[in-house]
């Protein structure tokens, strides 16, 4: 039977089954902890270049299912595609058209899909970020508290000041901030999803009177100077690189001289923004953030110093978010059968290999996750930041 397979699946030594759809089946290694099963015969031929975005495709369309554990299969996927394909082979920069009704309805599609999917997995502030472990054993919980914490604190968030939260989300940090620092804030999103529930935590909070959130296009943000402090989280991956420029300046126009602004979010590997992963960055931008695009440290950090911002602290939290990633996949691995009930099936099948893949691409270096503080400095050049970062941790 082993002649039925490509050449180029013979030799391979895997962990992997193979089951066809007539039920033959072939081990491609020893004791397989993963199987793949061909449910439709035009995937094998394909198999003989697994690239991790084809491998998807199949799961996605049900041309193939996948037994084991989710982290196994996206290991040993990775492995197949390894062995014989080469390391990101004809993966380009990814350049995507960003206006406001483009951005809206890419934020709708990822966001939109279901407030009660998404409390299924993410904590209970629903905290769609990446978490803060102190120690690595937090829970997601207090991670998420914890980042939040960790957020405010950089950011020398004092009683009575005005913070703009870019991308609220569903205003966790916001009304953290609030609650904890004694801030008025005022967020933006672009999700009609997000925003209702958000409102909703909101008022059950009792923090109207801190708390304004509003479904606004970052590039309708006043530009007068109004906020003390400027916060962006998870949310420079949906501008684009041609928009990263234009995104800066309008978070410059917002703060006042002497303000802070802390833009938290996913970095790339390579300098252009090129996709790594042996397609996995193909693949999410399909299926998971249509749009989305994700510059580099070098990149980021050089637009937001054009513009007139000071760069004073860069924290790369890769292995935190690797972490957070890991909760979320198994948190959604453990409620399966409810998470089918709210979502479509195909919708259910992306977001398991997207979990588990990103905490896997993470884990390996294929991605980063950068917090990057800045100032917009006094006209002489001064700013009011302390002399170390021994008040962070206090």
């Amino acid at each position: 039977m082993l002649a039925q397979l490509p050449p180029a699946l013979q030799n391979l030594k895997l962990p992997l089954r193979l089951r066809l759809w007539d039920g033959h089946e072939f081990n491609l290694g020893p004791e397989p902890s993963v199987t793949i099963v061909v449910k439709d015969p035009t995937v094998v031929s394909s198999l003989t270049h697994p690239t991790l975005d084809s491998l998807g495709e199949a799961f996605v369309e049900g041309k193939l299912e996948l037994e084991g554990s989710i982290t196994e299969v996206i290991r040993v996927c990775d492995e197949l595609s390894h062995a014989l394909i080469d390391d990101d082979e004809g993966s380009r920069p990814v350049r995507s058209i960003h206006d406001k009704a483009t951005d809206a309805a890419a934020i709708s599609y990822h966001y939109d899909l279901s407030n009660e999917f998404y409390q299924l997995w993410l904590d209970q502030d629903m905290a769609y970020s990446c978490g803060y472990f102190e120690t690595g054993s937090e829970s997601i919980d207090q991670a998420q508290q914890d980042k939040f914490r960790h957020l405010c604190r950089k950011l020398r968030l004092q009683p009575g000041e005005y913070l703009l939260d870019v991308g609220c989300g569903w205003g966790g940090l916001a009304r953290f901030a609030a609650r904890e620092f004694g801030v008025k804030v005022f967020g933006i999103t672009l999700s009609k999803e997000q925003l209702a529930l958000a409102r909703e935590r909101v008022k059950a909070e009792g923090l109207e009177g801190q708390v304004d959130l509003q479904l606004l296009d970052y590039r309708d943000l006043p530009q007068d100077g109004r906020f003390d402090k400027v916060v962006s989280v998870g949310m420079f991956e949906h501008v684009g690189h041609a928009n990263l420029e234009e995104y800066c300046k309008v978070l410059f126009g917002a703060v006042r001289e002497g303000g802070l602004v802390m833009n938290h979010g996913i970095t790339a590997k390579h300098t252009d923004g090129r996709p790594v992963g042996r397609g996995a960055g193909e693949f999410i931008e399909r299926y998971v953030f249509p749009n989305g695009e994700l510059p580099h440290l070098a990149m980021m950090t050089a637009e937001i110093s054009e513009v007139g911002l000071e760069v004073v602290d860069v924290e790369s939290l890769r292995l935190h978010y690797a972490r957070t990633l890991d909760h979320w996949s198994e948190r959604l691995e453990d409620n399966l059968e409810a998470a089918a009930r709210m979502v479509p099936e195909q919708a259910l099948r992306i977001w398991r290999l997207y979990l588990a893949g990103c905490a896997y691409a993470f884990a390996r270096g294929w991605i980063n996750l950068h917090q990057i503080l800045a100032v917009k400095p006094h006209a002489d050049g001064s700013h009011e930041l302390p002399w170390t970062r021994e008040d962070i941790y206090r």
